[in-house]
């Protein structure tokens, strides 16, 4: 998603408690980060965070880790969890930038990631693009450095291509699917479904929801 720079997004970013900017210096140091040992769930490519900001709000007992690079999504995203939070600092969730294509210089195994979430990425449809997919093989096999066994991946996309091809992926990095479905609206499979600000256009356009639940 494109989106316009915001003046304001760097200095409230730094005043920020909850925001980190360099989060590599926590890598395999998360559950110390957040003082418990509580399950860690992380969404990659948060964008404004209307996804994150109500899950985390509402389930406390899990800790969360929301990630994106753009300065301007950050902003809205760090704006949309103060909201949720009735403006109260998040001990549950942290939002960091950081590219995804080089996640593993975040987390590793000691940090015991428990789920991700990968909600509407960037389809990438031209082949010479694919390596850049969040769900292509290369980056499966990052994540598989820090889940752990058992670890799942939490899935949503209106593009019947990646979707296909991410079936594909999975098979190539052994990764086991577990629940599947082809219109998510008719079949939920997950304990509870956000409707992200992307899924409800696509949505309202007609086009059916595709989501997945992959476990190592």
């Amino acid at each position: 998603m494109r989106i316009r720079r915001k003046k304001w997004a760097k200095e409230e970013l730094e005043q920020a408690l909850f925001y980190i900017d360099k989060p590599e210096e926590f890598k395999g140091k998360w559950k110390q980060k957040f003082k418990n040992d509580a399950p860690i769930h992380i969404e990659l490519g948060c964008g404004k965070g209307m996804f994150i900001s109500k899950l985390a709000s509402t389930h406390r007992n899990i800790n969360y880790i929301a990630v994106d690079m753009i300065e301007a999504m950050l902003g809205l995203s760090k704006r949309n969890i103060e909201k949720a939070y009735n403006y109260e600092n998040p001990e549950n969730l942290f939002l960091i930038r950081a590219n995804v294509e080089k996640i593993s210089d975040v987390f590793d195994k000691l940090d015991k990631i428990e789920r991700i979430y990968i909600n509407f990425c960037n389809p990438w449809p031209k082949k010479k693009h694919n390596k850049r997919r969040l769900t292509h093989t290369n980056q499966l096999n990052s994540y598989k450095e820090f889940l752990i066994q058992s670890g799942e991946i939490y899935f949503k996309t209106d593009s019947d291509e990646l979707f296909e091809a991410t079936l594909e992926y999975l098979k190539e990095s052994n990764f086991n699917i577990v629940s599947i479905t082809y219109n998510l609206h008719d079949e939920n499979i997950f304990e509870e479904n956000i409707i992200t600000e992307h899924e409800k256009m696509f949505s309202d356009e007609g086009i059916k929801i595709k989501a997945l639940i992959a476990k190592i």
